[in-house]
């Protein structure tokens, strides 16, 4: 696919210090970046790698024409001279860790962490960040990367430390926890975790995110527009807040949610509006079908929080699910963030993405590693 395009630069000269070159890897719609780049501006991306071309679009729509390379990392490596940078970032695809995923679809693509880690031995970058779900931190390939770091292995030039944070102790209107790994080169400064800002009194909330949304949404269909990227021409770049939409829900869905009262879900449900599924199962999945609270932060947003049944994401008043817009609000994605795709691969971009506020945090964090 080429040699290495000149993006498009998007900050203003540095001032007194050297820029922060950082690799984006598994880069998705850039939420990690986008929150990187806000928490110390002396951050600059000079390279993206994302699979899918629909998000790689929405990643270079937003961070510069040019950015991103849209295809595998096993393809990039194989094309591209990696460059040397001070940062590299990412959190390859985790469906083979979560819990949610009981059959095991897509754990061949757990090895995807090496080839991360192969771009480590190539880029050489003094800090490293790896993002992952919460189960991450108990998997065999996480013991492996550690083993990875000892005298004689692949990153023995690496020390490396991971924790489970919470997105809304950091700002998040969103509960979201994630394995976070910090890795710094051994003749490089430790990066510091990053501080909770924010605890039970203080979280940021549903209400708090959606400020200035309106309730009530009638419009089903994304603006027709079109843009070309990778030889390819998607729908879009729509900004954010073009993306308050709804679905046609069905007489069935409209009573289910007509009978659901604030903070309720399936058990608030009559029988007659219970599928057969759920009449057999009366435990567990307390939040199917279940309404998000205003003074509470949302639960984590998933790739498909447009279907009620997936999990807490009905609006806690309105009689429908969230919408594109109110769910990259509880990401924290800015009004004008520019977005490429279908509906539902926009919605699989937000879903997937790092919440902005841990991605400031961890820039903040980096920077500070940058300064002693």
């Amino acid at each position: 696919m080429g040699t290495l395009a000149a993006p498009t630069d998007p900050f203003p000269a540095l001032v007194g210090r050297s820029p922060i070159t950082s690799i984006d890897l598994f880069a998705g719609a850039g939420g990690l970046t986008a929150g990187l780049h806000e928490g110390s501006h002396r951050i600059r991306t000079v390279r993206a790698v994302e699979f899918d071309l629909a998000a790689a679009a929405t990643f270079d729509a937003n961070h510069g024409s040019g950015l991103t390379y849209p295809g595998s990392i096993e393809d990039w490596l194989t094309e591209e001279e990696t460059p040397e940078v001070d940062l590299v970032v990412g959190g390859p695809p985790c469906q083979g860790f979560s819990l949610l995923n009981r059959n095991r679809v897509g754990a061949e693509r757990n090895s995807l962490w090496e080839r991360y880690a192969e771009t480590l031995v190539r880029a050489r970058p003094k800090w490293f960040i790896m993002e992952n779900v919460a189960t991450f931190l108990k998997s065999p390939e996480y013991q492996e990367l550690v083993r990875w770091t000892r005298p004689g292995g692949p990153l023995e030039d690496y020390s490396v430390e991971g924790r489970v944070l919470n997105a809304a102790d950091y700002g998040a209107p969103q509960r979201r926890r994630r394995t976070v790994v910090l890795g710094h080169r051994r003749d490089a400064n430790a990066v510091p975790w990053p501080k909770p800002t924010y605890g039970p009194g203080t979280y940021r909330t549903v209400r708090d995110a959606w400020v200035q949304i309106p309730r009530g949404v009638h419009t089903v269909d994304l603006p027709v527009k079109r843009t070309s990227f990778a030889g390819k021409v998607f729908p879009g770049p729509f900004r954010t807040k073009e993306l308050h939409l709804t679905r046609d829900w069905s007489p069935l869905s409209m009573r289910r949610f007509r009978a659901i009262p604030a903070g309720g879900s399936r058990f608030d449900l009559p029988d007659e509006l219970l599928a057969p599924c759920w009449r057999s199962h009366t435990t567990g999945a307390g939040d199917v079908m279940g309404r998000l609270r205003w003074d509470e932060p949302g639960v984590t947003v998933r790739t498909e929080f447009f279907k009620p049944e997936k999990g807490r994401y009905i609006h806690p008043t309105e009689h429908r699910t969230i919408t594109h817009h109110e769910a990259a609000r509880l990401q924290d994605f800015p009004d004008e963030y520019l977005w490429v795709g279908t509906k539902a691969e926009i919605a699989r971009q937000i879903g997937n993405a790092v919440p902005l506020p841990l991605g400031r945090a961890l820039g903040a964090s980096i920077a500070l590693a940058a300064m002693v």
